[in-house]
């Protein structure tokens, strides 16, 4: 770190509708970087960076207090000790939101008799008999009572996603992967199978618990403290967990815009076009054997480049990364709508990196979205151009 460095206070006073970006700038006031506009500041080692807001020098950020701007329960602070890593230009979201094309419903009428518990009060949990909502994971909660995954549900998850079945696939008549117009017609290439995968069913509004009952972990929203950092390997950002986490802890959400697939496909040839960067977006597709055929308007996914949270600064890792993404029903039963949450597949260290498998075939030359090199240094990487690896951010 270079000893002078440009300090921005009082960060009360920004927009909650400002990018990270856009919260710098203000502070660097309309002429940039002019020391007439900024305080610049002699920082020694000794520093307590803790009680700064910003501290950004040229054209990356050292520190930030909080990149959610208030949105979490608990701040996440972004630090960059490594790199000349500009800042990540995106407005932080907690909730998804739908973009335009995408049909989400939250109506109450969808949620029949049979999929919420009326008849429950306080805890679920502490009672003898598992409620309706417990019939999504064959009537035992996936949860404990101290909030966790239990094992034997993390690790048929974990199992099933390193080393799925055939019977675990589920393979599309017309895949709406398969966006462009003419391919569709003609049908010319053969769904790859989509993974369906476990699903977890939280209480909800319609639901006679309290909002602390134990069966709403996802709801709550970030528990853990978390930071968002400049890697060391040359991944860009990244997050790590700034204490020591139990295995089956709920990390974080994927949030971001809800698009349609084929939305996704007009922006990201727009984005190649312009030499963007994105981030890697999230297919929801873990229950598409449901219906044989998806209207367009309900194949899914989640795009955070613009708008996203945490989640979005998760770096990919083959095969042996410590989040696994599970699927979370919460306000609608339809499963082309549904939250991905993160868990830790191990315990974890202070301060540990926290990754996730992407589930990218590097090779596939058809996907609508192109593989990055990866740079994740696992022993178990699938990108045969590289032994090093990692995501775009």
């Amino acid at each position: 770190m270079e000893d002078s460095v440009h300090r921005v206070a009082n960060s009360s006073h920004y927009d909650v509708g400002s990018s990270v970006t856009e919260v710098v700038k203000m502070y660097l006031g309309n002429k940039g970087e002019s020391k007439d506009m900024i305080e610049v500041l002699k920082v020694s080692k000794s520093s307590n960076m803790q009680s700064m807001d910003a501290v950004v020098q040229k054209k990356y950020p050292i520190y930030l207090k909080d990149i959610a701007r208030g949105e979490e329960n608990i701040q996440i602070p972004l630090v960059n000790e490594y790199e000349s890593l500009e800042l990540p230009n995106f407005l932080y979201i907690k909730s998804n939101m739908v973009h335009k094309d995408a049909h989400v419903d939250f109506s109450l009428a969808r949620i029949s008799d049979g999929n919420f518990c009326a008849e429950c009060y306080g805890d679920c949990l502490s009672s003898d008999l598992p409620c309706a909502c417990a019939a999504e994971t064959l009537g035992e909660f996936a949860y404990t009572k101290d909030g966790l995954l239990k094992e034997n549900f993390l690790d048929e998850c974990i199992a099933m996603n390193l080393e799925p079945k055939a019977k675990h696939f589920y393979y599309c008549e017309v895949c709406p992967l398969q966006n462009d117009l003419h391919q569709k017609l003609k049908k010319t290439k053969r769904c790859k199978g989509h993974l369906t995968r476990k699903f977890i069913k939280e209480c909800w509004s319609k639901c006679g618990c309290s909002r602390k009952c134990k069966n709403r972990v996802v709801q709550q929203g970030i528990q853990v403290p978390l930071q968002v950092y400049g890697t060391p390997e040359g991944k860009g950002w990244g997050i790590r967990s700034v204490n020591a986490l139990k295995k089956g802890t709920f990390v974080c959400e994927y949030v971001g815009e809800i698009v349609t697939n084929q939305e996704l496909y007009e922006r990201n040839k727009e984005r190649v076009a312009k030499q963007e960067k994105h981030t890697y977006p999230v297919l929801l597709d873990a229950d598409w054997g449901s219906e044989r055929i998806l209207k367009d308007e309900e194949a899914l996914c989640l795009d955070a480049t613009e708008f996203g949270n945490a989640g979005r600064f998760i770096n990919h890792r083959c095969y042996d990364a410590n989040l696994i993404e599970i699927p979370v029903e919460v306000e609608t039963p339809d499963h082309h709508y549904y939250h991905v949450a993160f868990f830790t597949t191990k315990d974890i260290e202070p301060m540990e990196e926290l990754t996730w498998d992407y589930g990218i075939e590097f090779d596939d030359k058809y996907h609508p979205i192109k593989a990055f090199k990866c740079k994740c240094g696992s022993t178990y990487c699938r990108d045969k151009s590289t032994k090093l690896s990692s995501s775009i951010r």
